[in-house]
């Protein structure tokens, strides 16, 4: 008799281990499926505020570079940069201008980045 309760005692606690390695496994499995589940839920894509995209038409001056079309102020700024890149006008800061430019930044010689920006919105008008 005495064989049969160490028998039984023995038996409870391989169960007993058993149990509870089977509860720590999924504790510790519970965390990876919630962090799966976040990546899975990507975040929503940020979209451009439809003011952004509103098209501008530039001044006779203007689209001698960029094009009479009426165009997004982003796509004006482009153009500019890629005959600013094109024909070497680009100094560090400074932007030089030449002959087609000097009419866009008011007659002066060289225009910083930063003021750029205020001497191309002059010659925009909003498209309607």
């Amino acid at each position: 008799m005495a064989k049969k309760k160490a028998a039984k005692k023995a038996a409870k606690k391989t169960t007993a281990k058993k149990t509870t390695a089977k509860k720590a496994t999924a504790k510790k499995a519970a965390p990876k499926a919630k962090a799966t589940a976040k990546k899975a839920a990507a975040p929503k894509k940020r979209t451009l505020n439809p003011a952004l995209k509103a098209p501008y038409t530039p001044s006779t001056q203007l689209a001698e570079i960029v094009g009479a079309a009426p165009l997004p102020r982003q796509e004006v700024v482009s153009k500019l940069w890629k005959y600013i890149k094109k024909n070497g006008l680009q100094d560090k800061q400074t932007i030089n201008a030449d002959d087609k430019l000097k009419p866009i930044f008011g007659n002066k010689k060289s225009v910083t980045m930063f003021e750029m920006q205020k001497h191309v919105s002059k010659h925009l008008t909003k498209a309607e």
